[in-house]
């Protein structure tokens, strides 16, 4: 395996090109991981029943522990009718500088009628000189709820590390029955980190998008309430809130409240954190 350190100047070998495709499906009362096929170093620690067999919850592994130049990740899930699906991952996602390459991460969900898919991953922190795509597709049936959180951290505020050169592309596409509901694309840059009208000098960013049923008024006044920072909007099925700042305990904390907040209204179910968050 190669080592994936920060501290490669040249990289000469060829990428990672590594993929991931889930499919569940109802069994009776249970939501099932049935199938499951992986190419390269994505892999996916075995079904876990916290809450009951209602809801099937995943970790999704990347081994290698840190993207470089040139690697490409690929995410495919699928839950059929019915199904209660979460997905998250272990820890921080680490992308290293470029190396004169670009890395990329394509996200695929499909979600059946009457089904939903949790898409929470822990936070993704971009390395000075990082040059990043992402792609984010959700594919729903009409009645299907998308619940997505995002956190990006751009440079490594711990270790003094700023994100002073490099860049993230990023796309997300949601639509339903074939008709496209959300669409929100754009760059990243230094530039952009540093501009009034862009993220204001911060570094952290993070966003909690739903697509459900829409989220009452005294609902979202009491998520304000409790976090008068957040920014919300509710566009008919699409929920969104966003947090700015420059701390990832503080963004992964907005989020968990919203996600708290949001989860018994959309899901019928209280909030259940994945275990792996707390190791």
């Amino acid at each position: 395996m190669r080592d994936c350190s920060p501290s490669d100047l040249v990289d000469t070998t060829p990428g990672w090109q590594a993929s991931l495709r889930l499919g569940f499906g109802r069994d009776n009362d249970t939501t099932r991981l049935l199938r499951r096929e992986h190419r390269g170093p994505l892999r996916v620690q075995k079904a876990l029943y916290p809450e009951g067999p209602g809801v099937c919850h995943v970790i999704v592994v990347h081994p290698p522990g840190g993207v470089v130049g040139g690697d490409r990740l690929e995410v495919d899930l699928e839950a059929g009718p019915g199904c209660r699906v979460l997905a998250t991952s272990p820890g921080a996602a680490k992308w290293y500088r470029a190396n004169g390459r670009v890395s990329q991460q394509t996200v695929h969900l499909r979600v059946a009628a009457g089904a939903a898919i949790e898409w929470l991953p822990q936070e993704t922190i971009l390395y000075d000189a990082a040059s990043v795509d992402f792609a984010h597709e959700v594919d729903l049936d009409a009645g299907a709820i998308y619940i997505g959180s995002e956190i990006l951290c751009f440079g490594r505020q711990a270790a003094g590390e700023t994100f002073r050169s490099g860049r993230l592309r990023q796309r997300t596409r949601i639509r339903q029955d074939g008709r496209l509901l959300w669409h929100e694309q754009g760059v990243v840059t230094p530039d952009g980190i540093a501009s009034p009208l862009g993220m204001r000098g911060h570094a952290v960013c993070a966003t909690f998008l739903v697509v459900g049923p829409p989220v009452p008024a005294a609902l979202q006044a009491a998520i304000r309430a409790h976090d008068p920072q957040l920014a919300l909007s509710q566009v008919k099925t699409v929920f969104v809130a966003r947090h700015l700042g420059d701390d990832s305990e503080a963004a992964r904390a907005a989020m968990l409240r919203v996600w708290q907040a949001l989860r018994p209204h959309l899901l019928g179910r209280a909030a259940c954190a994945p275990r792996i968050w707390h190791t």
